[in-house]
């Protein structure tokens, strides 16, 4: 089957350009059936949906994202979000002599939060690579690291990391957000300690459905502070005092998001399907395309060229690319920008090079003719 066939099931693409995958996916025309099945399942089966799957959903989905993300069964779960499972990853930590965590700069700013909230921990940002490395010693505890910065798309040097955090004692959270999907990542092959991401991107598994990679000989030794009646090993014995069960269930929380399961595993199933090595190699292809052409319209690039660096999303710097972005928006063309960056276009496997080109002569002639000047002052909102 050829990649373009895959377009018809993505109902977006028939009235856009739709170049924000690296933000929010489009969604998938069965992610509706999914709701529904949930909706039946609630209105027939009642309380007894918990037994028949809704209970173990956050495993279950789990293992789903471990095959695309080359973790083992039985070492990821699901939450709501990175930040709720980065606070998970932190609380296990508690009683720790290490109180450093050393952080790139350039990682996505909400996770930082995370670790600014912890009075016991010291933030060091890092601008560089040989920075970050040098400021990972003997009192490092975390260093969480984006696989694929949001703002370039470059990827980073996630081995060179890992052998120096392990060096000195230190774990690795690795943020495979802007990865998971589109670029093939093996967290067993890397030697990662965790790995978080989401299904709002790539994945296509819009909101609510985060994940958490946790090593499986880290399973074990680890408990929680952050916690919830999930993670208890007998939670429907209400038991009053707190026991954590066995495997990754411990690393769970409360009252799963039992709807985002279900409309994320249509994304999860067409990636599959896919594979990953596919979906890069069109995505390579694509974004090589999309350089050599918006260079030849003049445009900046600021991501990465080396093929091996490059993510999936290819940042276009013009200039007042707010103004010009919102123009975008009004023509149908759907991509975003960020602050000191510029706008960011991510073709995604259902898209065509016809895409891509609409886009940049859409820049081109908004520049031209000056029609992003009522826009002037734009910012971000999503």
């Amino acid at each position: 089957m050829e990649l373009l066939d895959y377009r018809d099931r993505f109902p977006i693409l028939e009235h856009t350009t739709y170049l924000i995958n690296h933000s929010l996916g489009a969604m998938p025309a069965a992610v509706e059936e999914r709701m529904r099945d949930y909706a039946r399942t609630w209105a027939e089966r009642g309380i007894r949906a918990w037994g028949e799957g809704w209970w173990t959903m956050p495993l279950t989905v789990g293992d789903q994202i471990g095959r695309i993300v080359g973790a083992p069964p039985g070492t990821v779960c699901m939450h709501q979000n990175v930040s709720v499972a980065e606070a998970i990853v932190v609380s296990c930590f508690q009683d720790d002599d290490r109180n450093r965590v050393v952080f790139e700069s350039a990682n996505f700013p909400s996770v930082r939060y995370v670790y600014q909230a912890q009075r016991q921990l010291e933030v060091v940002a890092c601008e560089t690579l040989d920075e970050l490395l040098a400021s990972i010693d003997e009192r490092t505890l975390l260093v969480p690291v984006q696989h694929v910065l949001f703002k370039s798309a470059e990827i980073q040097d996630v081995e060179a990391i890992v052998a120096r955090a392990h060096d000195v004692g230190a774990h690795v959270v690795l943020d495979a957000y802007q990865s998971a999907g589109s670029v093939p990542l093996d967290v067993s092959a890397l030697g990662v300690d965790f790995a978080v991401g989401g299904s709002v991107k790539w994945l296509c598994g819009g909101p609510g459905a985060g994940w958490l990679y946790v090593r499986p000989d880290l399973i074990e030794r680890l408990e929680p502070a952050s916690t919830g009646g999930q993670a208890h090993a007998r939670p429907f014995a209400f038991e009053p005092e707190l026991e954590y069960a066995d495997g990754i269930a411990r690393f769970l929380t409360g009252t799963p998001n039992v709807p985002a399961l279900y409309a994320a595993t249509a994304g999860y199933d067409l990636v599959e399907e896919i594979g990953v090595p596919r979906i890069r190699a069109n995505s390579l292809r694509q974004t090589d395309l999309l350089i050599r052409e918006a260079e030849a319209r003049g445009f900046e690039i600021r991501s990465p060229r080396d093929p091996d660096r490059r993510g999936g999303t290819v940042t276009v710097y013009v200039p007042e690319f707010e103004a010009v972005h919102r123009e975008l928006g009004e023509r149908q063309v759907l991509c975003d920008f960020r602050p000191d960056a510029g706008i960011r276009l991510g073709p995604h496997y259902y898209n065509s090079d016809e895409d891509i080109v609409r886009a940049l002569d859409e820049i081109a002639d908004i520049l031209a003719s000056g029609a992003h000047e009522r826009w002037l002052g734009a910012t971000a909102r999503f």
